[in-house]
């Protein structure tokens, strides 16, 4: 909080922060005849979208004071935006110059307001043009006689923010520097005793150097440098490869572009310097963000004339403070267990960088992907085009006339099918930038020792090139990449934002015919992950996080948990790590090795356009040990991952069966059988039994199914319960494996389940769907069995019979091929691990509301979990819930750490910790059955199946036909039960979205179904009237509706009241007049139309005003 003096000597305190776009009604309040003589004709929100900086006054009352933005070039069309640095000469560049496009303020603080956005954020130069601030502003003169029609005044930073003085410092600072260290005393003390401070003053000698800033003779900030450093132990712990491994470069490093990391530099003399310790004044904050490297650095390197790099040493949950801004972050080893990050500058970075068109070749000639590079280079010089006709810019960046980086640009000619698949408009006002305002990022390569100019490159990219917006795309890693160079590609993604993309709605496009979208919109093509910059991000700070967050399994719920976390578009997470047995989720080349059902929480395009990979290290091992106390976790290999936040997400898997070994030569009446305890398989695993628990296990089974199975004879057994040894039954068919060699075993039904026994379906039209097809495949079902012998007991590598105990006689197979899938359970592995850990472990990992185990680092969600026993809530679990939703609130409970946005994480009060969560999103299956069909089922989270649920049934279609469709809606007329069942593929997501639906937004559903009108569900909801609430933002509408409606209920009881209103009719008719009189009626239909024109491009269907 500031305070500002109004001109009648009123205080005020004051907030200055980023202009939001709800602002723009109140600076248009303030803006007088004035302003318009000055600034001429502004439309806030146009100025808004393309200012590259907007800043706000507001007081405690949220209340607007002032506004002022500036952009950087000149207002009006005094002169070209990419040609103005001529016009001011002397040392005005973009790197240092803003100019000023609108400044208003209530006019009792004006000069107040004035003065206080020029310290806070000014850069070394503020220009405007026309007389106005005069009290802040100087006039610049003229060069030229007659000069300009126009006036320029400028502010210089430094009349408002000091000019330090950097100085050797002396033991006589001592007592002005502590209270700069009082926060760090307690923590420094402990480290290097009471009297750090002196000691560390007294010790300077030529290999150890302190300095302080001063301002009006009193010390405000502290430096300490050392010269000895261990460079064998960062080269073994950072990629330190493109700096030389901090020693001594060639002559020619620094003009060209380093190479890929990963390269070690020769050892040599010693190359670099590295702060002790270095702070700054509160006060002085935003000055040292701007200037450290201006005022601190050129005085530490010329105490060091033989050295060109300096580098800091941070630990890892430290905040990123002010002079690390100007510094980039080192990469670490993948192999690096050291708590610290590390920073480095090069001595070069002090000097200006700016942008110009040249040539480009030896700069990149060792970079990856450089021919595609070139390619492009040559196609600017020979047409300004590329090989499709679109336009191309190229600009280099120079230091002293040797290049230092290039940018390839080329005009977006695909931003219609950019704003309806992604999330774009999260960051822009669509509406506010021209087509040829948007390109796309082709290339990108910049010197290292330059990488923290990178934003800058790109603000600058963006202003010689007249674009208002950079896009670039991220390909998955099975698609070709070839035209896409970038050098580094963290760069390039730590100044841009992640885009989301959008859900799409499914179209019946020849039923629509001219009424479909534009094909644009709806064509297929290579999905990949999207990533933007505009100009009002290329000025917006991200808040580093460098704490290592750990997730161990690759579930629904950990991979929902870091997505989350990686579009966060105002966070940087530096260190994310995903453990995963077999790595990241792959993706499937072939259908037919989709053995397993699915949850439909993320597809292989869903997976392409989030590009996770891009943001998390992953670490390929399995989870074998944690230590608490080191706080690190023991990945199978020896691999050793260290963690600040340790989230535990391994779900549950298919486990090996172990077979009860009763010989079944001899087998007793099944009441006489000892009771078999679950027991741990412990044998070798056969080269021919398969447990399917991911795709990489899939695509395992399918390769060896392939070369060992197929075209040979044998059997297959396929063994279990669950929905999944449907699917793979099917997947079986459909590599032509008859029917006849295929054996479904179902294991004893288990107490409590609502299915009838060997069946996993909650609809028994379902269950009676899939005996038929399998009785019409030949495929030979059993029921009751258990599994009791591996080749009658004898070494079961591999596999050639299996002897299962039955309720009858004893049955003995045949087998070429065993798919288990018999029953699931908390991986041994993990179960040992979390056990050794001393976590509490009751059947599965208890956890409480908030995800903590008994260790506050580690936190754990998903079926790996269960809730304490104190929350008396054993029949609840997160199994029962949506993987996914329960991944997103993890997510949200952990970010009030990292978030200065959101209110910091408050424990709930003892007393008040007895409820657990309910996650509301449906609990989702799906998957191929055997008979060709599709299924679908999508209901309400609830402990336990019941085979009464109040509400009624919507049902159409036969089993016979292939087209069955079963809603059911509960008492409230709420749809809560979706279950589909056809021979034909249909729209899962459009089908998803009538989930939590009322009956009547479904165009009257039950009283259409009641009169006989809806015979095929399916036909039903392809209909035109149905396609809005498929779109990704009808929720959103939904919301805006409930507000009105609550709005106008307040405004009719209040008028009811007032009025005392005599009501001789039925309340219900009365309701209905009184509203369609009110401004209820009226607001809604114009929300509806709004929401329909500003969605048109995809809801070409809808009639609208005007259009007919």
């Amino acid at each position: 909080m500031r305070t500002i003096t109004s001109s009648g000597g009123k205080v005020e305190t004051v907030t200055v922060r980023r202009t939001e776009s709800s602002d723009a009604h109140a600076i248009n309040s303030l803006i007088s005849p004035a302003t318009v003589a000055v600034f001429g004709r502004v439309n806030v929100i146009h100025l808004l979208e393309k200012a590259n900086l907007a800043v706000t006054l507001s007081n405690a009352k949220n209340e607007v004071l002032a506004h002022a933005a500036f952009s950087d070039h000149p207002i009006g069309d005094i002169v070209d935006q990419a040609c103005w640095e001529p016009f001011l000469h002397d040392n005005y560049s973009p790197l240092n110059t803003l100019f000023l496009h609108l400044f208003v303020a209530q006019p009792i603080f004006s000069i107040g307001s004035a003065k206080e956005i020029d310290s806070q954020y000014a850069h070394s130069h503020c220009v405007f043009s026309e007389r106005a601030l005069e009290k802040i502003f100087e006039p610049m003169k003229s060069l030229k006689d007659p000069g300009p029609q126009c006036s320029a005044f400028v502010c210089h930073r430094h009349s408002y923010c000091p000019r330090l003085h950097v100085r050797r410092a002396r033991v006589e600072d001592h007592d002005d520097l502590t209270h700069i260290f009082a926060e760090q005393t307690k923590a420094l003390t402990g480290s290097y005793g009471t009297y750090f401070l002196a000691e560390l003053i007294e010790a300077q000698d030529d290999e150890n150097h302190a300095a302080v800033c001063e301002n009006e003779g009193t010390a405000v900030g502290f430096i300490s440098v050392s010269g000895d450093i261990n460079l064998k132990l960062l080269n073994e712990c950072f990629e330190l490869g493109p700096f030389n491994g901090l020693y001594k470069p060639s002559p020619e490093d620094l003009t060209e572009t380093a190479p890929e990391p990963g390269g070690e530099g020769t050892p040599g003399d010693t190359n670099t310097i590295s702060p002790q310790g270095s702070t700054g004044e509160v006060q002085y904050e935003m000055n040292l963000t701007q200037k450290d490297p201006l005022d601190f650095l050129p005085n530490i390197f010329k105490l060091f004339p033989d050295r060109d790099f300096c580098i800091i040493s941070v630990p890892k949950l430290a905040p990123e403070f002010p002079l690390l801004q100007s510094f980039l972050r080192v990469v670490p080893h993948h192999t690096s267990s050291l708590p610290q990050e590390l920073y480095i500058f090069h001595r070069s970075g002090i000097l200006a960088v700016s942008a110009d068109r040249s040539a480009v070749c030896d700069m990149v000639k060792r970079l990856s992907l450089h021919e595609s590079l070139l390619e492009d280079l040559d196609m600017f010089y020979q047409a300004h085009r590329d090989m499709d006709g679109t336009p191309l810019q190229a600009f280099v960046a120079q230091v002293q006339n040797q290049l230092v980086g290039i940018v390839i640009i080329r005009n977006e000619e695909d931003i219609d099918y950019i704003r309806a698949n992604y999330n774009i408009e999260n960051f822009i006002y669509f509406s506010h930038h021209r087509y040829e305002e948007h390109g796309q990022l082709c290339h990108f390569a910049l010197n290292p020792i330059f990488q923290h100019y990178a934003k800058h490159f790109l603000k600058e990219v963006l202003r010689l090139a007249h674009k208002s917006c950079l896009y670039y795309p991220i390909y998955p890693s099975y698609h070709n990449q070839k035209n896409s160079c970038a050098h580094y590609l963290t760069s390039v993604l730590n100044c841009m934002v992640p885009v989301r993309p959008r859900r799409q709605i499914v179209y019946p496009l020849d039923e629509l015919g001219i009424n479909a979208p534009s094909k644009q919109i709806t064509k297929d093509q290579v999905s990949y992950a999207l990533n933007h910059i505009n100009r009002k991000l290329t000025m917006e700070p991200k808040v580093t996080i460098n704490a290592r967050i750990v997730v161990v399994g690759a579930s629904d719920t950990g991979l929902a948990f870091l997505e989350v976390l990686a579009f966060c578009p105002h966070l940087r997470f530096n260190n994310m790590t995903l453990i995963s047995t077999h790595g990241f989720p792959g993706y499937y080349t072939n259908e037919k090795m989709r053995f397993l059902s699915t949850s439909h929480s993320s597809s292989d395009r869903d997976h392409a356009q989030m590009s996770l990979r891009s943001w998390i290290n992953v670490v390929t091992g399995k989870m074998v040990g944690i230590d608490r106390a080191a706080k690190h976790v023991l990945v199978s290999g020896g691999r050793k991952v260290p963690y600040d936040h340790l989230i535990l997400c391994t779900g549950q898997q298919y486990q090996v069966s172990c077979p009860t070994g009763v010989d079944g030569s001899h087998l007793p009446p099944k009441s006489q059988l000892p009771a078999q305890p679950r027991r741990r398989y412990t044998g070798p695993v056969p080269s021919n039994l398969f447990t399917l628990n991911d795709h990489h296990d899939c695509v395992t089974a399918y390769q060896w199914l392939l070369n060992n199975f197929v075209e040979l004879k044998g059997n297959a057994i396929v063994y279990g319960n669950t929905i999944d040894v449907y699917t793979c039954v099917e997947t079986l068919l459909c590599l032509d494996v008859q029917g006849y060699r295929i054996h479904l075993v179902h294991l004893p039904t288990t107490e409590g389940s609502s299915c009838s026994p060997g069946s996993c379906f909650s609809n028994p039209t379902v269950e009676k769907a899939m005996k038929k097809a399998l009785e019409k495949s030949g495929v030979h079902v059993h029921h009751n069995c258990l599994l009791a012998q591996m080749n009658d007991g004898q070494n079961p590598e591999p596999i050639t019979s299996l002897s299962f105990t039955s309720d009858s006689q004893p049955l003995r197979l045949e087998c070429s091929v065993f798919m288990n899938l018999s029953s699931k359970g908390v991986d041994y592995d993990a179960f040992k691990t979390i056990n050794d850990a001393c976590l509490v472990y009751d059947g599965r990992l208890v956890i409480d509301t908030t995800f903590h185990t008994n260790d506050s680092t580690i936190r754990a969600a998903g079926p790996l979990t269960k809730f304490a026993r104190r929350y008396l809530a054993d029949q609840w679990s997160h199994s029962s819930f949506n993987s996914r939703e329960v991944g997103q609130e993890l997510a949200a409970a952990l970010l009030p750490f990292f978030d200065p946005t959101l209110e910091p994480a408050v424990n709930s009060p003892a007393d008040l910790d007895r409820l657990i969560p309910i996650y509301t999103q449906a609990k989702i299956q799906g998957g191929r059955l055997p008979g060709g069909y599709s299924y679908l089922h999508a209901t309400k989270p609830e402990q336990r199946p019941s085979a009464v649920h109040p509400g009624r049934e919507i049902l159409t279609g036969r089993i016979e036909t292939g087209n069955y469709f079963h809603l059911h809606l509960n008492q409230y007329g709420m749809v809560e039960t979706i279950t589909c069942l056809s021979l034909k593929p249909f729209p899962v997501s459009n089908y998803l979205c009538l989930y939590g639906k009322h009956e009547l937004l479904l165009n009257r559903l039950c009283s259409r179904y009641d009169e006989g009108l809806v015979h095929d569900l399916y036909s039903y909801f392809r209909e035109k009237w149905c396609l809005a609430i498929y779109h990704d933002r009808f929720a959103d509408f939904e919301q805006e509706m409930h507000q009105i409606m609550e709005s106008t209920k307040v405004q009719l009881v209040q008028r009811m009241v007032d009025e005392k209103l005599d009501i001789i009719e039925e309340p219900n008719v009365f309701l209905k007049k009184v509203f369609e009189t009110s401004g209820g009626l009226a607001s809604l239909k114009t929300s509806t139309l709004n929401y329909l024109r500003y969605n048109r491009y995809h809801l070409t269907m809808y009639a609208q005003p005007g259009l007919l």
